[in-house]
């Protein structure tokens, strides 16, 4: 896959949603290294004022593999809601991947794919 299809199918997931009034802004930027590997930033806003900004950084040579990553939803002022990320902490959790709550635990997850997200969110909002 390339990241243009990568980026192609975010596009069209975050069209899905605007086109119901529950995505108010967005804006995407993107760093592609090689066709197959670089970065994609965004931030969206929704209906409620909530964002979500995330980051992935991609492989995409063999499989889709996130090098790093972080989804990180807030409310509007800026309290976190939850994110997800594989950032190394300290002191180090057993799990690359995990997920932040607003009371400080962090709990094991895998790697997230943005559609999950906005379900996660989805179901929050509505």
């Amino acid at each position: 896959m390339l990241l243009t299809e990568y980026l192609s199918g975010i596009v069209k997931l975050i069209d899905e949603y605007s086109r119901t009034e529950l995505i108010i802004d967005s804006e995407l930027t993107t760093d592609f290294r090689t066709e197959k590997i670089g970065i994609i930033k965004g931030s969206i806003t929704f209906s409620n004022n909530s964002r979500l900004i995330f980051t992935e950084y991609l492989d995409l040579r063999y499989k889709i593999e996130k090098l790093n990553y972080s989804f990180h939803y807030q409310k509007q002022d800026g309290l976190l809601i939850f994110r997800y990320d594989n950032a190394r902490h300290r002191p180090s959790i057993d799990a690359y991947g995990h997920k932040h709550l607003p009371d400080g635990k962090v709990s094991a997850a895998e790697p997230p794919l943005l559609k999950d997200i906005f379900t996660e969110i989805m179901d929050l909002l509505l």
